[in-house]
């Protein structure tokens, strides 16, 4: 698992990447101004997994990205690397884009379900509306 806290536009935000069977989920969450070391742990506490838990789309990793044994040079390399790059990876990227449209999707079927719904209700208001006034005759 991994968090990337990063300057983004006006506002800092924090990216978690967590991997397990070969997929990637990815989690955002924006921190607003510049965090604090205690802001930081406290999402990272109690904020961080529940957040995960939500999001239901992962993305597979490639095969070539896992590999055995590698040189502690090159690991400590890569390490460097991966501390002068700003921002997230393509595979958290990818995460986050799926998770986001799969929300839009289920958020778009229940709108529809709760308006119909709605049209449902209002539609026999009025037919018992109709009713009552020809309850008389």
């Amino acid at each position: 698992m991994k968090l990337t806290v990063y300057f983004e536009g006006e506002f800092w935000v924090g990216v978690t990447e967590h991997e397990t069977d070969g997929k990637v989920k990815a989690t955002r969450h924006v921190f607003g101004s510049e965090p604090y070391d205690a802001e930081v742990m406290e999402f990272v506490q109690f904020r961080m997994l529940p957040l995960l838990a939500q999001t239901s789309v992962g993305v597979s990793v490639d095969a070539l990205a896992r590999r055995g044994r590698v040189n502690p040079k090159r690991l400590a390399r890569e390490a460097a690397r991966e501390m002068d790059r700003k921002g997230i990876r393509g595979a958290a990227q990818e995460a986050l884009k799926l998770d986001l449209e799969h929300r839009k999707k289920t958020r778009k079927i229940v709108s529809r379900e709760q308006r119909e719904a709605e049209k449902e209700r209002k539609r026999e208001i009025a037919i018992q509306k109709a009713k009552a006034k020809h309850r008389g005759r």
